[in-house]
């Protein structure tokens, strides 16, 4: 049954599951290096993670398999007749917690049920993330993500039952909390101020006030989480490097403040999925947290470079191998991503493993102990927590470089090839507005403001951020307060960013007089290679609502709606 399921889903897993029935088995090293490349093609959407039906297609190959291989227990043998079905197991929860991450199998339960998952971890999904739940219940893992509540799913955890919790061990007929882990009880107390979309995981825009800062103050910059926050002890931890052949160095926080030179830049780190918000509103429906402009912070972030400590570690950055195309990063989550090897290793790229933000240790919202800080790229780059670091022929098989993070045409959605589309590293040039301000004349403080710009009247001051990827600076910004029918350039205010190059955003201010604003203030920039920005939201639409970038409005009278003219 789970075969034909599998069939009827995907042409590429009817195929797979042809050679399963046929063959009956896969050899044993290849046979998890196959299943990383199948799921590493898993989607999760940023609101709550849905994944999609192949997981669901991929897992029941696993589970056929398994069924077909496992020779502890027949678990999908044809159907018995119930009058002749021995009675199921019961197993003490001290017997489950004994079958943990240091056990040869690995059980967990769900409600009140027993499962012997350990064939299923090399092709779970979401990679080894699966060995926080061994040993205990799965429940509290399976409700982060939405996609394991299809029936189909749970059709095929049932395919890994073993038997049942000893009642001696329930509680009105359920496992007892004190049994059941919190996955999220490191997530630290956050700052009311910050503007959240989601508890558990914790994400949260930057709020308005802290947008018209250069440097955003380090409690209220913005927050985007997949997971949960790990625990963390820096006197523990290791950072491992695996280099070409195999060989792995490891450092300590302490090892890499004591021996490399800390190096300091200003970085803008921005979600993919800023002003995502805005392209639902404005064009189609997205997939996707619906974000406001809010998921972008600038930080001062202190560090060691990585090409450096790539160096250390005996590998020839001045000589790249042709076979070295990328470098991974693994977080202490399981989250993982990965960026070319070429700007890994430009002494002007200023990659940096960071261990502090705007001169304190980083918080652990922000990857403490230690972070990578790719400046320039989309966020989800700079992996948090980071444990692991491997030199590669090929990127991250993660789910969040191989599928998340990548955009598609207006004329796409549903389910794309995702092979199609590379993986989303540096951004497009992007602007926003994050305050509108009234000046009065009459006002002593503001009058000064007003003879800076030469004005006596009553006026309006109008800020906001503009930011490009690759470092490339912002050249002009653009405004109008007409709805885009005439324009005007904003005021490029200076600042003292660090760095090769310029990673961080461009503030900006426009003061004009009342009588001159209409009902709606439109802003676009443009950046030193003359990129500038789409009106429309719908000429860059994607079903995922990737870098959104379409001119930002804002209605100048919250009475009056501000419509694309």
């Amino acid at each position: 049954m789970l075969l034909r399921r599998v069939a009827q889903a995907s042409p590429l897993y009817k195929h797979i599951a042809g050679c399963a029935r046929a063959r009956g088995s896969f050899t044993a090293q290849p046979r998890h290096k196959s299943f990383r490349s199948l799921f590493s093609n898993i989607n999760t959407s940023e609101s709550h993670f849905p994944f999609i039906l192949q997981v669901v297609a991929g897992a029941a190959v696993c589970a056929a398999f398994i069924a077909a291989t496992d020779r502890r227990s027949p678990i999908l043998h044809a159907p018995i007749s119930s009058s002749s079905s021995p009675p199921p197991r019961t197993f003490r929860l001290s017997e489950v917690r004994a079958h943990g991450c240091n056990a040869t199998e690995k059980w967990v339960t769900k409600g009140t049920k027993v499962y012997d998952i350990t064939d299923w971890i090399p092709g779970h999904p979401g990679g080894d993330v699966i060995l926080r739940a061994v040993g205990g219940s799965i429940d509290q893992y399976w409700n982060i993500f939405t996609i394991h509540k299809k029936q189909e799913v749970y059709d095929i955890l049932e395919g890994f039952y073993i038997g049942d919790v000893d009642p001696q061990d329930l509680v009105n007929g359920k496992v007892p909390n004190e049994h059941i882990d919190d996955p999220f009880v490191h997530d630290p107390k956050r700052d009311e101020r910050l503007v959240v979309l989601t508890d558990r995981p914790f994400n949260a825009e930057t709020p308005q006030g802290s947008l018209n800062t250069f440097v955003t103050p380090t409690e209220t910059f913005y927050v985007r989480h997949h997971m949960w926050v790990p625990e963390s002890d820096p006197a523990k931890q290791k950072l491992v490097i695996e280099l070409p052949d195999g060989e792995e160095i490891e450092y300590s926080l302490s090892d890499l403040q004591q021996k490399f030179k800390p190096v300091r830049i200003t970085a803008t780190m921005q979600c993919s999925g800023n002003r995502r918000g805005q392209m639902t509103k404005e064009a189609r429906s997205t997939n996707g947290l619906q974000w406001g402009s809010g998921a972008i912070s600038n930080g001062i972030w202190t560090g060691v470079r990585l090409r450096d400590v790539l160096q250390d570690a005996g590998f020839p950055i001045s000589d790249v191998p042709d076979e070295v195309k990328h470098v991974q990063f693994m977080g202490a989550e399981a989250y993982g991503a990965s960026i070319p090897i070429d700007k890994a290793v430009d002494k002007h790229g200023d990659v940096i493993l960071a261990y502090a933000l705007n001169g304190q240790p980083l918080p652990a919202d922000h990857g403490y102990p230690l972070r990578v800080v790719v400046p320039g790229n989309v966020a989800a780059r700079s992996v948090k927590w980071l444990s692991r670091i491997t030199l590669s022929d090929e990127e991250s098989q993660s789910q969040w470089q191989q599928r998340d993070y990548k955009c598609f045409g207006p004329n796409v959605s549903g389910n794309p090839d995702w092979t199609t589309a590379p993986a989303i590293q540096e951004l497009p040039v992007q602007s926003a507005i994050t305050s509108l301000r009234s000046i009065s004349a009459t006002s002593q403080s503001d009058r000064k403001l007003l003879q800076l710009y030469g004005l006596e009247e009553d006026s309006i001051a109008v800020e906001g951020y503009a930011f490009s990827g690759g470092g490339r600076r912002i050249i002009r910004v653009d405004v109008s307060a007409n709805g885009g029918k005439t324009w005007q350039q904003a005021e490029l205010i200076p600042d003292d960013g660090l760095g090769a190059k310029a990673w961080a955003w461009q503030r900006w201010r426009w003061i004009l007089p009342r009588t001159q604003a209409g009902k709606c203030f439109v802003v676009k920039a443009v950046d030193e290679a003359y990129n500038t920005q789409p009106g429309e939201y719908e000429a860059n639409w994607n079903f995922r609502g990737n870098l959104t970038q379409a001119w930002h409005r804002v209605g100048h009278d919250d009475r009056a709606p501000c419509k694309n003219d």
